[in-house]
């Protein structure tokens, strides 16, 4: 997170926590007034203060004034103006504000959007330690973005990010090495980069850990295991996550069987638009499992499905309009789904059209 560059803040206020960097703070150091303003929200007197140092060439008080001026702290917002002051800082080799202009260029923050002068000003940053620019110019090679796509390229960047514990980096290395893309594929490796990531909490990578422990890719298959991380990330919404943890429950997969912990994930997926967790509580709805018998909602369901082109709740809700369950009976609309499916090479559909 984007904030004042201080090492040991005795008291950081909530949007300024990405502090680090100079020499050990202590009452010698001639910053620690202008923090102790800023942190009173004293911002007037913490502007004079940095204004003075970074007169007197301090490339961390140069920094923080573009800082204050970005966010409008003791002086209106002027995003030029921050851009100045990034840019002194950045000149004489600091990190961080490089990273900032990078940023400022990719969004176009004050400045013409650019992606060249986003990835020129990453590199500065990246090639002096700093793991969020190495990860941006890794995202920047891997898109194309101001540089040639080089998918190496963006592998060797999002490495560097990762050997510093960059989560973010971790899972994208995991990512490539999955799917074989700027690096040779190689399972064994993308788990080891997801679990990096997933310990430190990011939500894609337990969701991905454990898959690959419920397919035994990579790693030896251990439904327990999958079970585990696939709650961690369920529990913070993943999609995916919720949708594998409710196929384990609903198989009896690494936790007994469970039908109402299945339809359970299966309707938090599916009211994040999966549409394959839609067309499995149409079924759960259906048969009964896990909830009451609804074909109401059986039909609700498959609908949400079908009309995202789900091929099975394509079928289904055709065989509901057949038989009436749920809606009144239309052979009309029975055949209007059915076509639907057999328009995706689906063997039912076709065979019941052919009747």
């Amino acid at each position: 997170m984007f904030g004042l560059f201080k090492r040991k803040p005795p008291a950081a206020p909530a949007h300024a926590k990405s502090l680090g960097g100079a020499k050990e703070v202590n009452e010698a150091d001639p910053h620690d007034a202008a923090f102790a303003a800023y942190e009173a929200e004293d911002y007037r007197a913490a502007l004079a203060g940095f204004k003075k140092l970074a007169d007197q060439g301090s490339a961390k008080a140069q920094f923080n004034l573009g800082f204050l001026y970005y966010f409008g702290k003791g002086v209106s917002k002027d995003q030029t103006q921050a851009i100045y002051f990034f840019r002194q800082a950045a000149d004489q080799g600091f990190p961080a504000a490089a990273l900032k202009i990078g940023e400022m260029y990719r969004d176009g923050e004050g400045i013409p959007k650019d992606d060249e002068q986003a990835a020129y000003w990453y590199k500065k940053a990246a090639d002096q330690g700093n793991t969020s620019a190495q990860y941006n110019l890794g995202v920047l090679y891997n898109n194309g973005q101001g540089l040639p796509r080089d998918r190496e390229q963006a592998a060797i960047w999002f490495r560097k990010a990762s050997e510093q514990g960059y989560d973010a980096a971790q899972f994208v290395l995991g990512e490539m090495y999955r799917q074989g893309v700027g690096l040779p594929k190689d399972e064994k490796q993308a788990v080891l980069w997801y679990r990096k990531a997933a310990d430190q909490g990011h939500a894609m990578a337990q969701a991905l850990v454990g898959i690959m422990y419920a397919e035994g890719a990579g790693v030896s298959k251990d439904n327990g295991s999958a079970v585990a991380w696939l709650l961690k990330a369920a529990e913070k919404g993943v999609e995916i996550a919720q949708f594998n943890l409710a196929k384990l429950y609903c198989d009896s997969e690494g936790v007994p069987k469970n039908p109402t912990q299945a339809a359970f994930w299966w309707r938090k997926a599916a009211d994040q638009g999966s549409t394959s967790a839609q067309n499995k509580l149409g079924m759960c709805y259906n048969y009964g499992f896990g909830v009451p018998k609804d074909y109401a909602q059986a039909v609700y369901w498959w609908h949400k499905a079908a009309e995202q082109g789900n091929v099975e709740a394509q079928y289904d809700l055709g065989v509901m309009y057949d038989i009436g369950n749920g809606v009144p009976k239309s052979p009309v609309q029975a055949t209007f789904w059915w076509r639907k499916a057999a328009d995706q090479g689906y063997a039912k559909a076709i065979h019941n059209l052919s009747c």
